[in-house]
């Protein structure tokens, strides 16, 4: 069976999450890592498995085998690192957010293009089969017009200090995920932003000029309505919940559980906590979009989750960022005149 090569650049949690996918996959063979340091992968499985550690990026770029290239490298490297495997001809999995900057991204996808080779963002709960079915339920008319799109998105325990200092702040690094998700289930566009956020937390989240805790109203381009609260901490685990109400009725999905067990007694009823990390709720979904994007390049497939949808995300979270700091609504057609710091 024909397998996609690929190389991998970046090799920190999320680096070795995709590495393990992708040595478990019958779709590809993993033939060289990319990091600044590599010392952290010495006496690892990976180590043994992957031909090539490299701390040297050409390494993987000039390698006239390797088909295409994981960018699961810090955020502010990733513009550079997706032009430079798109002028190699490298097909291209990048890890969200593409930039931190509007117009970077802009520059990077028209490279892209330009070279002619497939681009997926890693945007995995699209990938996870709970979300999945709401999406095909909505997209079958099942509960008719989508009026009202409420998604819950916390986090269990607060990032470190030094994570919110590079973070990009929490609506580019958190809530970007559940931008895409409800572009995602309403297929309309978002035209307009609102956002009440506070910190409530933990006092290092204001100090470094970013929120904890947030409500954001979003309205779409057909008049319907969206709403998403997130929090970085919840203490009973990694709460995901999404609901999508229609003329015709409603579909949700709840949080996935370690057990579906529910205990009854006459004192109480009884159910365990949902996953607290997001490795184990969202476990199905990473290998689920890994194997997307091998088929895409096997079999000539498109891609459901492209470089527009993570240049249209980065737009709703830029917004966002704006309506938080000016305390105002703010229309997504501004982006264009605005620039949001």
């Amino acid at each position: 069976m024909k397998k996609v090569t690929v190389g991998i650049i970046g090799a920190g949690r999320i680096g070795q999450l995709h590495a393990d996918n992708i040595l478990r996959s019958g779709l590809f063979h993993l033939k060289s890592i990319s990091d600044i340091s590599i010392d952290h992968l010495k006496g690892t499985h990976l180590e043994q498995q992957v031909p090539v550690l490299t701390t040297q990026t050409d390494d993987i770029l000039k390698d006239p085998e390797i088909n295409a290239v994981f960018i699961c490298s810090s955020t502010d490297t990733h513009v550079d690192f997706i032009k430079a495997c798109a002028k190699a001809g490298k097909h291209i999995f990048c890890e969200k957010p593409i930039s931190f900057h509007i117009e970077e991204t802009k520059e990077a996808l028209q490279v892209v293009q330009e070279a002619g080779v497939k681009f997926q963002v890693g945007f995995n709960r699209r990938f996870d089969k709970h979300f999945r079915k709401v999406f095909e339920t909505v997209r079958a008319g099942k509960i008719g017009k989508p009026h009202i799109l409420k998604i819950t998105s916390r986090d269990p325990q607060a990032p470190d200090e030094s994570y919110i200092q590079r973070s990009g702040g929490m609506f580019m690094d958190m809530t970007i995920h559940d931008f895409d998700m409800i572009r995602y289930l309403s297929g309309t566009e978002v035209a307009e932003v609102s956002v009440s956020a506070a910190n409530l937390i933990d006092p290092k989240f204001k100090r470094n000029n970013d929120v904890d805790t947030a409500i954001i109203t979003l309205t779409f381009e057909d008049g319907s309505l969206g709403v998403i609260d997130n929090s970085r901490q919840a203490v009973y685990g990694y709460d995901q919940r999404i609901e999508v109400f229609g003329d015709e009725g409603v579909v949700s999905a709840e949080n996935e559980r370690y057990t579906n067990v529910q205990i009854s007694t006459k004192d109480s009823i009884t159910v365990d906590h949902p996953k607290y990390f997001f490795l184990d709720r969202y476990k199905e979904a990473y290998v689920a979009e890994i194997a997307e994007f091998a088929k895409a390049i096997l079999e000539e497939k498109p891609l459901s989750c492209s470089g527009e949808d993570g240049y249209k995300a980065e737009l709703i979270a830029l917004a966002a960022q704006l309506s938080w700091k000016e305390k105002r609504s703010v229309s997504l057609s501004e982006l264009n005149a605005v620039a949001v710091k």
